[in-house]
């Protein structure tokens, strides 16, 4: 084991800077249910954020502490449901049809399988505001384009592999894109800036 990891019980505690450690689990559902649990038995920690397979630990002040209180953590338990956003979405991407191939289905097969799914954003990244959200069934996951565009539109919905995300703002992007959605994903001046913050639960609405 490198110098300063640590087992602590479930997880594989790394230091990555001078008061701040990545706890290592199994997947992102593990992260957030991690990212969950330790913040509401008060870890010491100024931040916890989760991630694919990781939850960071930022501004740990007693490295032991937080050992012994992550030896505590029991995995697979639940995580308790966020509130429930539902995202207006014009199912009229330019990879509708791509999708649809690969699900064996047609247009409205697609809007209908995504519609009926509820997502947990299970971490933000890439951009602020941009969550990506699990929930989508392991048959009906895509790859990535080939080649990226160069711009993708802000509000395009799109999926990656397992995931399903929103583009917060026009950017590049390899997500094969379904449609797109009419909310502000970020907002400074709100309270909780990001909209579909790690924990929320998302449906997306045909409209």
């Amino acid at each position: 084991m490198k110098p300063g990891v640590a087992r602590s019980g479930p997880v594989r505690l790394v230091p990555v800077g001078p008061s701040a450690f990545l706890a290592e689990v199994a997947d992102a559902r593990a992260a957030l249910a991690l990212a969950s649990w330790a913040r509401s038995v008060g870890v010491r920690a100024v931040e916890v954020v989760p991630a694919a397979r990781t939850v960071l630990f930022d501004g740990v002040a007693d490295r032991d502490a937080l050992e012994r209180t992550l030896a505590a953590w029991v995995p697979g338990s639940g995580v308790e449901d966020g509130p429930l956003v539902e995202v207006p979405t014009t199912y009229d991407g330019p990879d509708l049809d791509d999708v649809a191939a690969r699900w064996g289905t047609d247009r409205a097969g697609v809007v209908e399988q995504h519609a009926a799914l509820t997502f947990v954003s299970a971490f933000c990244g890439f951009a602020p505001g941009f969550a990506y959200l699990a929930g989508l069934p392991d048959a009906l996951a895509v790859p990535r384009l080939d080649t990226p565009r160069s711009r993708v539109p802000a509000g395009s919905v799109g999926l990656a592999g397992a995931w399903c995300g929103v583009y917060p703002t026009a950017s590049p992007g390899g997500w094969r894109l379904l449609g797109r959605a009419d909310v502000r994903l970020w907002d400074p001046e709100r309270a909780r800036p990001a909209l579909l913050a790690p924990g929320t639960r998302v449906r997306f609405v045909p409209r």
